[in-house]
């Protein structure tokens, strides 16, 4: 049926839209989703074609070409309407992942590859064996970042190629715009003003001695300081402290 398709793209956007990470790309649905796509298009140029026909008929037509020319009509209609639908849907998963990457070129967290034990990454070991990389395969992931509310883990190999360019060229875009703003400007901060200059914060991991201009502290999982805002944002979005 048309449309179950984009229907599966949308469920699959909406079920990694709250997820620290962005699942493989569904190149063989999107694939599936365009050539419907492709598909309704002949269809309604079929359909305007038969229209134009009918609705060129000389006078005095009778009922049952009166009855022809509303199904054109509403044949025509549905299938504009499924064509529009699969087109929304595509442009909302491709959003919505495009939305994904540039969070994490903001957060700069460096992204990573599947490495297998060999030191290959994943994509280029299958494209050196002809055989596609398995989920179950024993694989070194890069480690998992928890950042709440944050897209905290990406792997390269879960991205197709144009989303890889994408990536790498809003990177730039980003260094070269914050360049211009010297040390003297963190425009990776927080957006919300502090309400206080220090905080009580606890440590949620272990992730070894932190030195600030107050003084150096070592990351205890469930320990507490004191500590300046601005010393600690960077920390708190990385999800190895949370402000108490």
């Amino acid at each position: 049926m048309y449309g179950d398709q984009a229907n599966k793209l949308v469920a699959d956007a909406k079920r990694f839209s709250n997820l620290p990470s962005i699942p493989i790309y569904q190149a063989e649905l999107v694939k599936d989703v365009v050539k419907e796509i492709n598909d309704l298009n002949r269809d309604a140029e079929y359909l305007s074609t038969i229209g134009d026909n009918l609705d060129n008929q000389e006078e005095g037509i009778s009922t049952q070409q009166e009855e022809d020319y509303k199904i054109n009509q509403c044949q025509t209609f549905v299938t504009h309407l499924s064509m529009r639908r699969n087109k929304r849907c595509l442009l909302a998963y491709e959003k919505l992942r495009s939305d994904k990457l540039i969070e994490f070129a903001w957060l700069n967290i460096d992204p990573a590859e599947s490495i297998d034990q060999s030191g290959q990454s994943a994509a280029d070991a299958a494209a050196t064996s002809g055989v596609p990389s398995l989920p179950n395969s024993k694989a070194l992931l890069p480690q998992s970042k928890t950042i709440p509310n944050y897209t905290t883990q990406l792997d390269l190999n879960n991205l197709n190629h144009f989303e890889q360019d994408f990536y790498k060229n809003y990177q730039n875009l980003i260094t070269n715009y914050k360049s211009k703003f010297g040390e003297y400007l963190d425009l990776t901060g927080d957006l919300e003003p502090p309400t206080d200059i220090f905080i009580d914060v606890r440590c949620l991991k272990d992730g070894g001695d932190v030195t600030t201009e107050y003084g150096s502290f070592n990351l205890i999982k469930d320990s507490q300081f004191y500590v300046r805002k601005s010393d600690v944002e960077r920390l708190i979005q990385q999800g190895y402290l949370e402000e108490i």
